[in-house]
């Protein structure tokens, strides 16, 4: 025990600050249009680095669309290149975003089938 007393302790390294983990986003676009055929209202969980994790389409006439890991329906697919800031977004003046909490994704998600 003696010994352990005497010894020099080694400096403490400073511990390595960790990057705090990027949280998804949630984002509903109204799509102002009069086509039959493409939805109207979308709404997408998008990564840290803007690419689509999930997404819903909704129609018109009722029908819903998604796309994610688990698979999609009615052809909706999602984006290969990352989904653009909602300031570029909005310039489209076809398009009215928003952002949106995670718990308004996840209700209407939970709809999809």
């Amino acid at each position: 025990m003696d010994r352990l007393a005497k010894m020099k302790p080694e400096p403490r390294k400073p511990l390595a600050k960790k990057a705090a983990p990027q949280m998804n986003t949630y984002i509903h676009v109204r799509w102002l249009h009069e086509f039959a055929d493409e939805p109207i209202d979308l709404w997408t969980e998008i990564d840290a680095d803007r690419y689509e994790v999930r997404k819903l389409e909704f129609f018109r006439d009722g029908r819903v669309g998604y796309a994610g890991p688990e698979g999609d329906a009615l052809g909706t697919r999602l984006g290969i290149e990352p989904i653009p800031p909602l300031n570029e977004i909005v310039a489209d003046r076809q398009f009215v975003p928003e952002e949106v909490a995670k718990e308004a994704f996840e209700e209407r998600w939970s709809t999809r089938r």
